[in-house]
């Protein structure tokens, strides 16, 4: 029975990040984002780079003897949007595809208690 860490998995629609802490979220034992698995932009926060970055963050925590993750999973929030991107699934997906043992999941998006005003004025984004 190997250390038991925390996957914290920022997914949004234009990136992801999953950053492997212990327990406490103190101290990162690993990180990786879509950016630093694929070169164009545009795939960043697809499903694949999610699938990339969480075998690197797998086999890194598995280096430095973590072998269990409970993953927290986290949309951009507050005023932005309120769900996970693509990635998300892929992402913890990935991580029990590569042998890591998943305590639970759990969704720690931010919410607004009527925070600050969304950005795109009175008329929304027009297209």
């Amino acid at each position: 029975m190997g250390k038991q860490g925390v996957a914290h998995i920022f997914s949004s629609y234009n990136n992801i990040i999953i950053t492997l802490t212990d327990q406490t979220g103190a101290e990162t034992i690993t990180k990786c984002s879509g950016g630093m698995v694929v070169k164009a932009q545009k795939d960043q926060g697809s499903p694949y780079a999610a699938m990339k970055a969480a075998e690197r963050v797998a086999d890194s925590a598995k280096e430095k003897g973590f072998d269990m993750v409970i993953v927290k999973v986290r949309a951009p929030g507050g005023n932005k949007e309120s769900s996970p991107g693509p990635g998300a699934q892929a992402a913890i997906r990935a991580l029990a595809r590569a042998g890591m043992r998943i305590g639970r999941i759990e969704d720690v998006t931010p919410t607004p208690h009527d925070g600050t005003k969304k950005k795109g004025g009175r008329r929304g984004r027009r297209v």
